[in-house]
């Protein structure tokens, strides 16, 4: 099994975001040194007090330099705000000064008003992003870029550098809607799943889609990644309190979130918001804790990936370590450390 931290740089209410840089360099450092096989970098924008990573490949070029060994994962670039052929230099670029550790994790985001910040249409996500990933696959692994498309349209360009790792970098999508799980299959890509709340088990029948699906077109058995609010502690008592705070604010957030996106156009039935803002509004920490959530001591925790891989089969998670970004410095450090040094060896 693979075992990823996902970051999103968080924000320090009340103090400087300098502050923030260094502590999330310092996880990342200590990532490298305990083991860990890939630090996962978010892509949030307009949001001063939730994030700072708002450039995650420029990030990744900073820990390619800091860095030797772990893997750099991009979770993920929001493709259709992406011009593809500047993304496809930049993304080669940080394969190129990495050693050839990037992962590129690739989605479409589920925040319509980034788009409108930027002055595209949310309901144009779809078809830009599979003109965007076409081109950048075809950029990486052919001598020059030739497309046609709605969005885009380019002749006979060469695009520098090209990745080191041949013919492209390791590519993963992130799922949300229903139809995105065949889709992805068909592609023969490995899928990112967001756990969030309800329980583990509901995704059963999607991922039992995208593998029929992957198989059928002749791609094997499929690769399925869990990114899910991890925390472990020493004990039980100090697993449920430290990051309750933390992950009820989380909460709270995505309901804020979902209410925002149910306002704007072309939203409501693609993503199924109004359902998910029911079963969140409401939810307490004691049913977020038996939900889809890896909280506990390393033995808890352990076994609780050991059921997920019998369940569904899962490949690895990108543990959130932090999710809601008002855990302390030192106590995600030691977390991190536990999930290293304490979880991960029993899976390696």
């Amino acid at each position: 099994m693979e075992f990823g931290m996902f970051h999103q740089f968080p924000a320090l209410p009340g103090r400087p975001q300098k502050d923030a840089f260094e502590e999330a360099f310092a996880q990342i450092d200590a990532a490298e040194r305990w083991g860990l096989d890939v630090m996962w970098l978010a892509e949030l924008h307009f949001d001063p007090q939730r994030s700072l990573l708002s450039a995650p490949l420029s990030i990744a070029s900073a820990v390619a330099a800091r860095t030797s060994r772990i893997k750099i994962g991009i979770a993920v670039q929001v493709l259709p705000l992406c011009h593809p052929l500047r993304i496809a230099e930049e993304g080669a670029t940080v394969d190129q000064i990495s050693g050839g550790r990037l992962i590129f994790g690739v989605g479409r985001s589920g925040l319509p008003r980034t788009y409108e910040d930027y002055g595209i249409s949310y309901a144009e996500s779809r078809d830009r992003f599979g003109e965007v990933l076409d081109i950048v696959e075809q950029a990486w692994s052919q001598p020059a870029v030739s497309y046609e498309g709605k969005y885009y349209s380019f002749k006979n360009i060469t695009v520098a550098p090209k990745p080191l790792q041949q013919p492209l970098p390791p590519i993963r999508i992130a799922a949300a809607s229903p139809d995105t799980y065949p889709q992805v299959g068909e592609r023969g890509l490995p899928i990112f799943i967001n756990a969030r709340y309800g329980t583990f088990d509901e995704w059963v029948p999607a991922i039992r889609e995208y593998r029929a699906a992957y198989t059928a077109a002749g791609h094997g058995r499929g690769q399925v990644y869990l990114r899910v609010p991890t925390y472990v502690a020493e004990d039980e008592k100090r697993a449920h309190a430290e990051p309750k705070e933390s992950l009820m604010h989380f909460y709270r957030e995505q309901a804020q979130r979902l209410r925002d996106s149910m306002s704007r156009a072309g939203t409501r039935a693609i993503e199924g918001r109004a359902e998910r803002l029911k079963r969140i509004e409401n939810l307490t920490y004691d049913e977020a804790l038996t939900g889809q959530v890896l909280v506990g001591t390393p033995e808890k925790v352990t076994q609780r990936l050991r059921e997920l891989q019998d369940e569904l089969g899962i490949d690895g998670i990108l543990a959130e370590i932090n999710c809601g970004g008002l855990v302390p410095h030192e106590q995600v450090m030691t977390a991190l450390r536990l999930l290293c040094e304490e979880v991960m060896p029993r899976f390696h």
